[in-house]
């Protein structure tokens, strides 16, 4: 995680409605050079700010349109650093790219760093050169990765996902990727185990035969093949890497049953039905109705006839937004567990964070007073990174029409 400094008082004390009213006045001045990105996790003080809502690959390939169509020349991603990292890399390299607080990183995305990738990939290879292994390997990387990660994916002949073509590019992976179809593959998953492994099942994969977690603390701890043996390296379709979303792992299957009773409870009114993103744990996903990204979720309730009752397994901010859209429209919406399932490092973009960044781009000092202008906590990929990270999500974009994470 980065490291933001404090911002000044004139900020973090100020009332909510004078920083929007101070925020909308920076955009008026900035005028067609800005565009604010906001993902769906933020919170609504947030979002009401953004010109682009979505998820994080539909936001930066919007942003990428947007400066097709007019002279862009800042980018305020209202989102978490990786998402940053996607959006400057998407747009034309003029435009700058800016994150409110440099401290908004993604947990899951850090559990898999470029040397222990690096490391794990070696370990991989010199585990199957011994065992006379003659297939390939191929990496796929979830787009909730750091730059760096989707660089190596690219370089080593793999492809990025999103959580509603993570099967596709499966498929292309298992059928040779790039090369040769009648190699024997295994698949190297990255970092969210639950995603692939719940991917694998949806590909029809025995998950408890067929995969195997690779656990990268495991391996700085002494354990040379971070918890894989030979024989379940040998007998693994899918390597999973020992990651997971710090939001949706808060589900759990008694949350599941319980909504089930809630509607045995009710026998007079519709049954709840659950809808879960497959970042949650395979467990969760088996009880569950339904299962897909936030754009699959989104689409499938507000296409819900009235009268309709939905449990959802997805972050907290996103889930009351659609509780109340949906309520104008006589459909039910609850989140599955009533503990903060929010995403606390989004949490951090608020408003003072981007009043503060909206000040540096007009040249104002938090006095008020005219300064040179700035661009804050520019995110810059490096060209090399961005070169072999563009591979890895060109290769997704060529199977699949571009969709939500």
């Amino acid at each position: 995680m980065l490291w933001q400094p404090s911002l000044p008082e004139r900020y973090t004390l100020a009332d909510p409605e004078d920083l929007a009213r101070e925020i909308a006045d920076r955009r008026h001045r900035l005028g067609d050079r800005l565009v604010i990105l906001g993902h769906h996790y933020q919170t609504d003080e947030v979002i009401r700010h953004a010109d682009i809502t979505g998820d994080s690959l539909k936001l930066s390939q919007r942003a990428a349109e947007v400066c097709r169509q007019r002279p862009v020349e800042f980018i305020i991603f209202c989102g978490v650093h990786f998402m940053a990292e996607t959006a400057d890399m998407l747009t034309p390299e003029q435009v700058s790219v800016s994150l409110p607080d440099l401290s908004a990183g993604c947990s899951m995305a850090d559990m898999a760093q470029f040397d222990d990738c690096v490391a794990a990939w070696d370990m991989i290879h010199a585990e199957l050169d011994r065992q006379g292994f003659s297939g390939r390997v191929i990496p796929i990387t979830y787009v909730n990765s750091s730059a760096s990660i989707k660089a190596f994916v690219g370089a080593h002949g793999g492809a990025c996902c999103t959580s509603s073509n993570a099967d596709h590019v499966f498929q292309w992976a298992m059928a040779g990727g790039k090369g040769d179809p009648s190699e024997e593959i295994k698949i190297l998953f990255l970092p969210d185990q639950h995603l692939g492994r719940n991917t694998a099942a949806k590909f029809g994969l025995d998950t408890e035969t067929q995969t195997a977690l690779f656990d990268p603390r495991l391996a700085e701890t002494g354990d040379p093949m971070g918890g894989l043996t030979p024989e379940t390296l040998n007998r693994a379709k899918v390597i999973l890497w020992a990651g997971h979303c710090s939001v949706h792992k808060l589900f759990r299957p008694e949350h599941v049953r319980a909504a089930r009773a809630m509607s045995e409870s009710e026998p007079d009114k519709q049954p709840w039905r659950v809808i879960v993103h497959p970042e949650c744990s395979k467990e969760v996903v088996d009880l569950a109705d339904e299962s897909g990204s936030t754009g699959m979720i989104l689409d499938r309730i507000s296409g819900s006839e009235p009268g309709s009752r939905w449990v959802v397994g997805t972050e907290h901010n996103l889930v009351r937004r659609l509780s109340r859209e949906a309520a104008g429209r006589g459909v039910e919406v609850r989140i599955l567990s009533d503990c903060q399932c929010l995403c606390t490092t989004m949490y951090r973009i608020d408003q003072p964070h981007l009043l503060w960044s909206l000040d540096m781009l007009c040249g104002l000092s938090p006095s008020g007073r005219d300064r040179s202008p700035e661009i804050p906590n520019r995110i810059q990929v490096p060209e090399a990174t961005r070169r072999e990270a563009l591979l890895a999500l060109d290769r997704m974009l060529s199977l699949s029409a571009p969709a939500s994470s």
